[in-house]
């Protein structure tokens, strides 16, 4: 099969990896890529949100099957309009697809269907805002509609800064949307819980807790995710009974209801509070940096997998996982997720030699002229698998000091509460 693989980040690079790794791949095409991918796939320098010029790509490459990495091009309607143009896509429809694209509408069904969430009010004006804080409680979390690349959220602790955050939002801060969700603040732990789904059913795809803060010992601002590891152990099987009960299987009713059935990966983003699950936001894709913790546990061929979704057979597919657990630590540029520069060499990745069980997957990277440079705030993925948290994370230091990049930092503390 030919494959193309829409996406830069280090989730792809961590799909790529298992997509190059299947007996059914023949070629695999990244649009655009990064430097991890170059080296075992073309990279295609096009700008995917422009749809025609990408489907000419696609067709000129004879691609047999498109995976979708990032939202944005889901929300957009990508999946809808390769569907139209008979060009086999795994991914959910632009209607599904709403579930991260607009909180609002998340949280709408959540509401119709008795789902277990923060207590929230959808505000589409500064009235409605200052009504709803005359009747709750602080920390309130505010957050735009749209997607926002993951800084749409802000955990305010005063009035003020509830009002400062969502005037930006109205303001048209995040290009998406101006309407804005406001919420109570759960305490508890987050995990995160992932499902195949195609038509006709769903299967498990792994469990992982992700570091959004930018700080350890969880402060500073949200990032796109500084570091994970899987499986999550607060997810038992009680748990995960409510998870599907409660959470997974109305969520998919109501899809189905309005004939706009989910297929694809679905991410489950939940606070886990005295052993109930409530929804914090499902998003419609592999995490990142999760994907990068799940994948390298996968046993069973990924693209077998992706060949079952799209003949609606998930069910009676076995995905099996090896027993070993894994963690990733993001290696960030300085500065970031403020401002930071790109372009800085980093050179010793060449000189590092892997072992099996360890990878550096690739996020924001390119090659010029031999050299490899960054290109992002998330620049790579240091991962590795094992018997124990600690010992992994130990290794990953390891591979850390060996690679020296002074232009970057990481967060030391990753799987503090495992460890």
């Amino acid at each position: 099969m030919n494959i193309a693989l829409i996406g830069s980040g280090g989730r792809e690079h961590a799909l790529c990896q298992k997509i190059y790794q299947s007996k059914l791949s023949k070629n695999i095409i990244c649009i655009p890529g990064n430097a991890g991918t170059s080296t075992i796939a073309k990279n295609i320098n096009i700008n995917f949100l422009n749809f025609k010029n990408l489907l000419r790509t696609i067709k000129s490459n004879k691609i047999d099957l498109v995976i979708v990495g990032p939202e944005e091009p889901l929300v957009k309607g990508l999946v809808d309009f390769l569907n139209k143009n008979k060009i086999k896509v795994f991914g959910p429809n632009k209607y599904a697809a709403k579930l991260e694209g607009s909180k609002a509408f998340m949280k709408s069904i959540c509401k119709k269907y008795k789902i277990p969430t923060a207590q929230f009010k959808i505000c589409t004006n500064r009235k409605s805002v200052n009504n709803f804080l005359k009747t709750c409680k602080m920390p309130l979390v505010v957050k735009a509609d749209g997607l926002a690349a993951g800084k749409g959220v802000a955990i305010c602790k005063s009035k003020k800064q509830v009002i400062s955050f969502s005037n930006e939002i109205f303001q048209g801060k995040f290009k998406s949307s101006k309407k804005l969700v406001l919420e109570e603040f759960l305490e508890g732990e987050e995990a995160s819980y992932f499902l195949i789904v195609d038509k006709k059913g769903y299967k498990f795809f792994g469990s992982a807790q992700d570091h959004k803060r930018v700080g350890e010992n969880d402060k500073g601002p949200n990032t796109g995710g500084m570091g994970a590891y899987s499986p999550a152990p607060i997810i038992n099987k009680n748990l995960e009974k409510k998870i599907i009960n409660k959470i997974v299987n109305p969520t998919l009713i109501a899809l189905k209801k309005k004939r706009k059935p989910y297929t694809g990966f679905l991410y489950v983003g939940l606070m886990i509070k005295n052993n109930e699950p409530y929804l914090i936001e499902y998003n419609i894709r592999m995490g990142d940096p999760e994907c990068q913790v799940i994948l390298p546990r996968l046993n069973t061929d990924i693209l077998k997998i992706f060949n079952n979704v799209l003949k609606n057979k998930i069910k009676k597919t076995k995905i099996s996982w090896k027993k070993n657990k894994c963690m990733t630590i993001v290696m960030c540029s300085k500065g970031y997720p403020g401002k930071y520069k790109n372009n800085k060499i980093i050179k010793n990745i060449k000189k590092i030699k892997l072992k099996k069980n360890s990878f550096i997957f690739h996020a924001g990277t390119k090659i010029i002229n031999n050299e490899l440079l960054s290109n992002g705030g998330r620049v790579l993925n240091i991962t590795s698998t094992g018997k124990k948290f600690l010992e992994i994370r130990k290794n990953i230091f390891r591979i850390i000091k060996k690679l020296n990049w002074k232009d970057g930092f990481f967060r030391k503390d990753i799987g503090w509460r495992v460890i």
